[in-house]
């Protein structure tokens, strides 16, 4: 019954779906494969490809059991990153393939992936396109990130015998909420039952899920996988600072993944700062770079002189002098950059998105303030508070004089800045967790760990990049 309510719905809607996806550039170029228009079978023209005339990275490779992970975009590919590479290392009977949705997603595997995994685009969950890919890519094994559930997708996969295992799984308040209505609770019932294992975050998301129906035997805290990021690699030999173009007494606030709304916040904060601090320069990542331009005309309405990250170069030799903004226009540097930070600040938290990673300032042993929309990374955002490493800012004026306390007191930074470094070492585990149960559910189904030493220990960062 849900099955064919859910398909018919989905027909009735599917031309405002296509809308919407052609609508986001980052899901652009991507869309004619994942609705199995271009040539090649969705998308999957050069893995196919690759399969069928035994071209990709080792001999014999085609003949190879498939593990598919499924990470959406950029932040799912960086969290996943780490486990990917150990799986590589661990299973090397096996091909990885890793699906996203995203173009930036895309670029992210193909940046931290070479020689370890194969990309390809997610298929629509439409019932035909779901079937046919299945049937090409033919997976031993279904990995997916943070509760990313399609309802044709699981039913297929489990109609196929393929096991599906849901990997730092989260469920916040507001999805939870809204899924506790009876006719879409049993809805998501249909679809938990169908999945292997559950491995979830916390406790909290623990007793949701299995409220919502999936098997609690099936069901395991595994913690998140965000704790065992490796530290970012700087590569070059010039420093960040020179690469940001950044002179030896400025001193450097960032806030990463910003959305709108609290780009004005940080500026309107950032206007106030230089009057206490002249040395200060304000970095500013949107979360989705295709803004930079329309955030860029907002700075400069502002009255403050912008600079964009592009424009830089690597050499350093572009500078600008005195006040000023930079903006960050490129992907995959935001993590590094937190390193040169005074002070960090963390979007998506001052409206109401629900947060992005806070543990990449916190890495690098930096005060790390965030707003009052932390739904998304609720237990890392009690961890930090509660450690001292993090503050909340309820609001503009809350951030302005928190940002200008930090800035004034360099002690008070530090101690910040170690506490918030003791939360990332002190719950790091769950990649080894999450690994470990991989590995049981793959031998059941007779996959060795083949590469698996005795005494391996990935969750205290040590999980190095195989040679590809």
């Amino acid at each position: 019954m849900w099955r064919l309510f859910y398909n018919v719905l989905l027909l009735a809607v599917s031309p405002v779906i296509v809308a919407i996806l052609l609508a986001k550039q980052r899901c652009r170029r991507g869309l004619p494969q994942r609705l199995g228009l271009a040539e090649g079978s969705f998308g999957l023209s050069g893995l196919f490809g690759a399969f069928e005339q035994n071209k990709l990275n080792q001999p014999n490779q085609p003949n190879k059991p498939v593990i598919w992970v499924h990470a959406v975009s950029l932040g799912e590919v960086v969290a996943v990153t780490p486990l990917v590479i150990e799986l590589h290392r661990r299973h090397p009977e096996c091909r990885l393939v890793v699906s996203t949705v995203t173009e930036t997603g895309r670029e992210a595997v193909e940046q931290r992936l070479p020689g370890v995994a194969d990309h390809c685009y997610a298929p629509l969950d439409f019932p035909c396109v779901v079937s046919r890919f299945i049937e090409r890519l033919q997976p031993r094994l279904y990995l997916f990130i943070e509760t990313e559930l399609w309802p044709n997708l699981l039913w297929h996969l489990r109609r196929q015998g393929v096991p599906t295992v849901l990997v730092n799984g989260r469920l916040s308040s507001r999805s939870f909420a809204r899924q506790q209505w009876g006719p879409v609770r049993s809805f998501y019932r249909t679809m938990l039952q169908t999945l292997s294992l559950c491995l979830m975050q916390s406790d909290r998301d623990v007793d949701r899920i299995v409220a919502l129906g999936a098997e609690a035997s099936r069901v395991k805290r595994t913690g998140n996988i965000k704790f065992d990021q490796p530290m970012p690699v700087i590569v070059g030999e010039r420093t960040t600072r020179a690469h940001l173009g950044l002179q030896e007494s400025e001193q450097l606030f960032v806030a990463g993944s910003t959305h709108p709304g609290e780009e004005e916040m940080l500026v309107g904060c950032y206007r106030a700062l230089v009057k206490q601090c002249p040395a200060a320069v304000l970095l500013l990542a949107p979360r989705h770079i295709e803004r930079v331009e329309s955030v860029e005309a907002m700075i400069r309405g502002q009255g403050l002189a912008v600079q964009r990250r592009s424009a830089i170069g690597q050499t350093g030799t572009l500078r600008f002098a005195g006040p000023r903004v930079l903006l960050l226009d490129s992907r995959g540097e935001l993590a590094t950059i937190y390193k040169e930070a005074v002070v960090s600040f963390v979007g998506g938290t001052l409206v109401p998105i629900g947060g992005h990673n806070l543990l990449e300032p916190a890495q690098w042993a930096k005060p790390v303030l965030f707003g009052p929309h932390t739904d998304h990374c609720a237990e890392i955002a009690d961890l930090l508070m509660q450690a001292g490493g993090g503050r909340r800012v309820l609001q503009a004026e809350d951030l302005t004089r928190q940002v200008l306390a930090l800035f004034a007191d360099s002690e008070d930074r530090e101690r910040m800045g170690r506490s918030a470094r003791q939360v990332v070492e002190q719950n790091q585990g769950a990649m080894q967790q999450t690994l470990e149960a991989i590995d049981r559910l793959l031998m059941r189904r007779g996959l060795k760990a083949e590469g698996l030493k005795a005494g391996t220990h990935v969750g205290r960062l040590k999980v190095g990049r195989p040679k590809a």
